[in-house]
């Protein structure tokens, strides 16, 4: 392998809607693409915040603390189960991603009709970890009880996506970020575990009963991410070590086959020091995409990363390390193109 093959977007594109996500998606990558995203874009543009603004509607839980943090239309502030309510009595309203989804994929599938995307193209959706959402937003003493909650919810989002969209136009991708944080122990980020025993075998039980919830004709694949906010990592992982072992017990412990697995690759690292852990990557014929497209150095620094890659790992398609819909106004285009640049099509 010469150069890596195919291409994958993380999820979220900094374009203000689907439609032309979608159309300058298939029309730069073409057929480097086997699954093309809505963006992300609305509410859903800085990934699960969204999510703290649904939450604290909810009769039983309230926000923390007295003012608003904005982020655009969004209130940033975190969420807490209130005194002397009982986590298992709440009851949470549709969490947003089921309706963005099939308003989406009617657009996809409009798109498909006409030929701007290829036949055999899936509509990927991308669904935050229930753990990532319990452990950014609710305190470390109400975890425990609430994440069961939170995960029903969003599994009931899951089985309201898989009845709307055909199946076979369908790919699931789980986003990993907290479980890193909790894995490096990042202050602030979900540094503690809140379940006995463990933590990567909590995690990893996890991460594989939600590839399981996916059904076989359906894909599904698993974003592994170091955070992306204001385009930095909550910190820089010493070496690819974590997340090669990440995917290898994910792999291992799913009861299906994982259809795709990303990682990330900082911008600084073009060595093989980070790049060694890949040598005991053990995922099968799962389709593998290591972010190293970074707007910032382009084709030139893409093909850099690539270079040092290619020495220990065969084969592998290109990416982002996480989505590009916080990059700045303007670049998207050039990342798109980027993309293209060094990938082959599959």
């Amino acid at each position: 392998m010469s150069q890596p093959q195919g291409a994958h977007l993380v999820g979220s594109v900094n374009y203000d809607d689907v439609e032309t996500t979608m159309r300058t998606a298939a029309e730069l990558l073409g057929t480097r693409l086997r699954r093309i995203p809505d963006g992300e874009v609305g509410r859903r543009f800085h990934w699960i915040v969204f999510q703290a603004d649904i939450l604290g509607q909810v009769d039983g839980i309230e926000r923390v603390g007295d003012h608003p943090i904005p982020l655009r239309m969004l209130d940033a502030r975190p969420v807490r189960v209130s005194d002397g309510v009982d986590p298992a009595s709440l009851v949470l309203p549709p969490l947003g991603y089921a309706a963005a989804a099939e308003e989406s994929y009617a657009i996809f599938r409009r798109l498909r009709d006409e030929g701007a995307i290829a036949a055999g193209v899936r509509f990927q959706v991308s669904l935050p970890t229930p753990l990532a959402v319990v452990g950014a937003f609710f305190p470390l003493e109400q975890r425990a009880a609430i994440e069961p909650v939170y995960r029903a919810a969003l599994y009931r989002e899951l089985d309201d996506i898989l009845a709307a969209i055909p199946h076979e136009d369908l790919a699931i991708q789980w986003d990993n970020a907290v479980e890193f944080g909790i894995i490096e122990r990042v202050v602030g980020i979900g540094e503690t575990a809140w379940w006995g025993g463990d933590v990567w075998a909590g995690l990893t039980a996890r991460s594989a009963e939600q590839a399981d919830r996916v059904p076989v004709d359906v894909e599904v694949g698993f974003h592994l991410c170091y955070g992306d906010v204001a385009e930095k990592h909550f910190v820089e992982p010493a070496d690819s070590g974590n997340l090669v072992r990440f995917a290898n017990a994910l792999v291992e412990a799913s009861d299906r086959h994982i259809d795709w697995i990303h990682l990330p690759v900082p911008i600084e690292r073009d060595d093989d020091a980070y790049f060694a852990p890949l040598d005991g990557l053990a995922i099968g014929d799962s389709e593998l995409y290591l972010g190293l497209v970074h707007r910032e150095d382009g084709a030139e620094g893409a093909r850099r990363r690539i270079g040092t890659a290619l020495r220990h790992v065969p084969a592998f398609g290109v990416a982002t390390e996480c989505g590009i819909g916080r990059a700045p106004e303007g670049t998207t285009e050039g990342i798109l193109r980027t993309h293209a640049e060094v990938a082959a099509a599959w």
